[in-house]
């Protein structure tokens, strides 16, 4: 008879998970209970309150893992390092700035969510909701279960855990993305595309784990590191196992070929949502892979290294040029957001020992980058006959003079975007020279070369937006120049932090680099 061990769990280090985990909890009874008087302002307390205590939490976690302090908990599945705590903290400073936009309002009173979200787009019941003032609050503790899963992500050491925290991830972005007030059809299309492909994409990862286990007898990643080195025979199913469980994890990141959600989604979300998830998504997609590549990876050698090779090329090439001929500035937001996953495999593809330290850095000048440009992608709308503002102005000619009208939005905006293009005194400037250092010197100086010429080929869209707001007058554009509403307090605190760590990063970066050199040793 075989008696059951009970695995001794250290809580502590699952603090941070568990405060973002419960407070979502404690907003879905908030939304049962509450008066609808104050259950907005309650919920918005709490989506604010909890990452930051869950970054407190990691902080203190810091200072124990950095005096040696790095453990395997839950019997080896997850694991509290450095590169787990730094890519928790990126996520949550990301959630902090995220969710001050989500709760942020209109000066008309207006959210960007449906009064009603299960009500059909265009029905009297859904105008009634309207008219009756009615607030979907259930949003916050869906945004806080979905940071759950990213918190848990980065530590994952097992494959099943890392499949779980894909999915508590996913299901309630999936819900968000459906939630759009305005172009109601749109964003219930996003959201079925974004469901569908990501059935599949899961589908695809747990055919990998199946593989992966048949190879090697274990889900465990360091286990399967070993088997990679150590069994022979069985090279074929590693492999392709690997590439399905890689698959799985590159379609959070929009990665090429499997960024044909993204576009369709990042438009018909909910702008604030679509701002959160480009941004965290990402970072803790790409926490997974890291840990996925430098744990098990090793082994596997050569098999491995042409797929993500391909990958990112593919990424920054087709990003780049589908981000050129776009006319909507959500979707070339979005094609820049698949050039940007290309730019930051190229950290990692030769698996180096800086590699872990420059992806965590690109990816924290990406997410503020990004955050503060949907931010500012909230307040572009557009006007009736009667000067009433309406939707959100997303044709790009739309955004002609608004340089002038708006001089300290437009440029914010322009910090935004000098950034993504990777131009000096931007964090983003930082954050590919890193990137781009790891790679060379791990030896994959062409894929830099490629790297660098599609950075440069990226510049141009990102230009014709700056010039559309300096240059161009609203006139001569091919539709009613838009115009820009006052930021309330939470959406324009989100914009100085996000404009000021753009800055900051990319003047002075050296501190967080330090910080992110400790972070990059993993627990083997």
């Amino acid at each position: 008879m075989t008696t059951f061990v009970a695995p001794v769990i250290d809580w502590a280090a699952l603090s941070a998970i568990l405060v973002i985990a419960g407070t979502g909890i404690v907003g879905v009874l908030v939304a049962a209970f509450v008066p609808a008087s104050s259950r907005r302002t309650v919920q918005v307390v709490l989506a604010l309150v909890a990452p930051l205590a869950a970054l407190a939490v990691v902080a203190w976690r810091w200072s124990v893992v950095v005096g040696g302090g790095e453990s395997t908990l839950v019997a080896g599945q997850l694991a509290e390092d450095g590169p787990a705590l730094a890519a928790q903290a990126i996520i949550l400073i990301f959630a902090v700035v995220g969710f001050a936009v989500m709760a942020s309002r209109l000066p008309n009173g207006e959210e960007a969510f449906a009064p009603q979200g299960a009500a059909a787009p265009g029905s009297a019941y859904e105008e009634a909701a309207r008219r009756a003032g009615l607030e979907q609050t259930e949003v916050f503790p869906l945004a806080l279960l979905s940071l759950a899963g990213m918190l848990v992500f980065p530590m994952a050491n097992d494959l099943l855990v890392m499949f779980v925290a894909l999915e508590v991830l996913s299901l309630p972005l999936y819900v968000l993305s459906a939630m759009a007030r305005r172009r109601r059809v749109l964003s219930h299309e996003a959201a079925l595309k974004y469901f569908l492909l990501g059935a599949f994409s899961s589908a695809l990862f747990l055919f990998g784990v199946a593989l992966l286990f048949g190879f090697s007898g274990s889900i465990s990643l360091p286990d399967l590191g070993t088997a990679a080195a150590t069994t022979v025979g069985m090279d074929g199913m590693a492999v392709v196992g690997f590439v399905l469980v890689l698959t799985g994890l590159l379609f959070k990141v929009g990665a090429v070929p499997f960024h044909a959600w993204v576009p369709d989604v990042y438009q018909g979300a909910p702008t604030p949502v679509t701002g959160f998830m480009a941004a965290a998504t990402k970072t803790a997609a790409f926490a997974a892979i890291l840990r996925l590549l430098y744990v098990a990876a090793p082994g596997f050698g050569w098999d491995v290294e042409p797929v993500l090779w391909a990958v990112a090329i593919a990424s920054m090439l087709l990003g780049t040029v589908a981000a050129i001929v776009q006319t909507d500035i959500k979707r070339t937001l979005a094609y820049s957001s698949v050039a940007h996953a290309g730019f930051a495999l190229v950290a990692i593809v030769s698996l180096s020992e800086q590699g872990p330290s420059a992806l965590l850095f690109y990816l924290l000048a990406y997410g503020l980058a990004t955050v503060g440009a949907f931010a500012v992608v909230t307040l572009v709308r557009e006007r009736d006959a009667d000067g009433n503002v309406t939707g959100e102005a997303t044709h790009l000619s739309q955004w002609a003079g608004l340089g002038r009208r708006h001089p300290v939005l437009a440029a914010t905006m322009t910090l935004f975007l000098l950034s993504f293009a990777g131009i000096p005194l931007t964090a983003g400037f930082v954050g590919k020279f890193v990137a781009f250092v790891a790679a060379a010197d791990g030896g994959a100086w062409p894929l830099v070369v490629i790297a660098v010429i599609a950075s440069a080929a990226a510049a141009f869209f990102y230009v014709r937006i700056i010039v559309l707001m300096y240059f161009s007058r609203p006139e001569e554009s091919e539709r009613p120049g838009a115009d820009a509403v006052e930021p309330g307090a939470l959406t324009r605190a989100s914009l100085v932090l996000c404009a000021l760590g753009t800055l900051v990063l990319g003047v002075w970066p050296t501190p967080v680099l330090d910080l992110l050199a400790q972070a990059a040793k993993f627990v083997v």
